[in-house]
């Protein structure tokens, strides 16, 4: 259901940037944005990653230097039955991760700096599991292109307000009203059904993840952890790409107020009670060695957590678990 429920908003959002095109330029405008559409999904399918990775300043690691990391990703990978992805880590103090690749095969997770400092190691691989998930059930492809198009339409209404003046407004079926209309409304529209699809597939990515590390409340506990840390540490390259905040595992962006109706992500809370609801199912036990998610307000050490606050820039090269 969820993947059919994908696809229609998916179908509605290219229908939309088919539409913004025959608003702004009649049928020529509408073919001109078929074919548009078109190149950039076939565009993203092949470079998405590399853009999202270059976005966010992603620098790869191996085995060598960094063993941990690696061979926890290896161990999850295996589980969840997929091909091992390759792995970046991201030089930001803001505790986040994200997947990306077409398929599992071309498939990279990326982890901040701040989340391998922030957490513990099983809820480490609560969110590695998470994003893990998201691989196997082909998001990284789906939101990536979410994001292409989103991005398109509204370059589109851009070049639609500079060129309106330039043109015959009988060429658009609503005249001068019609351009205004697309210019503020499809962009808004766009992001919306951008988000309805990160939404859809965020609860089941927390589900399948928490089947492949074995413990839902590694994963809350991690949830829980990372939204309390990150509200208070900006990601720079992701307030210049916001674009791409619906590919991270909890909104890495500065929020509040109205902002808060356009929410990348379900509520953590929401996602939070699903986790322990599924762990009552599994009969699953608290995380073995792990520490409670800090309050509200409350300030963790930055050497508590997976990987100690060397200050150097190989910080992910230190060991990861170093408690």
């Amino acid at each position: 259901m969820n993947l059919f429920k994908t696809g229609l908003l998916l179908a509605a959002m290219t229908a939309l940037f088919l539409a913004v095109g025959f608003l702004i330029g009649g049928e020529a405008g509408l073919v001109i944005a078929f074919v548009v559409a078109l190149a950039m999904n076939a565009f993203a399918w092949w470079n998405s990653d590399k853009m999202v990775l270059h976005m966010h300043h992603a620098q790869p690691v191996t085995r060598a230097s960094a063993p941990e990391l690696w061979d926890l990703v290896a161990e999850l990978a295996r589980r969840a039955r997929l091909p091992m992805p390759a792995v970046y880590v991201i030089p930001s103090d803001q505790p986040n991760a994200f997947a990306t690749g077409r398929d599992p095969q071309h498939a990279a997770v990326a982890v901040t700096t701040g989340i391998l400092e922030t957490l513990p190691r099983e809820e480490l691989a609560g969110v590695i599991a998470h994003e893990l998930a998201h691989i196997k059930n082909r998001d990284t492809l789906i939101m990536t292109i979410a994001a292409t198009i989103a991005g398109a339409i509204g370059m589109l209404a851009n070049f639609g307000f500079l060129f309106a003046h330039n043109r015959d407004d009988r060429q658009n079926p609503l005249g001068a009203l019609g351009t205004l209309l697309v210019v503020i409304l499809a962009p808004l529209a766009a992001t919306l059904v951008q988000l309805a699809i990160s939404r859809t597939r965020e609860f089941a990515a927390d589900r399948l993840g928490a089947q492949i590390c074995g413990n839902p409340l590694w994963l809350a506990g991690a949830l829980e952890r990372i939204e309390a840390v990150a509200r208070d540490r900006i990601m720079p390259t992701a307030e210049h790409h916001p674009a791409t905040a619906h590919l991270f595992i909890v909104n890495p962006l500065r929020m509040g107020g109205i902002d808060n109706l356009f929410r990348t992500h379900p509520a953590t809370e929401d996602r939070i009670a699903a986790l322990l609801e599924l762990a009552r199912e599994m009969k699953a036990g608290p995380a073995l060695g792990a520490r409670p998610a800090p309050r509200r307000g409350d300030s963790l050490p930055r050497r508590r957590g997976s990987v100690p606050d060397s200050g150097g820039r190989d910080l992910w090269r230190r060991n990861p678990w170093n408690r």
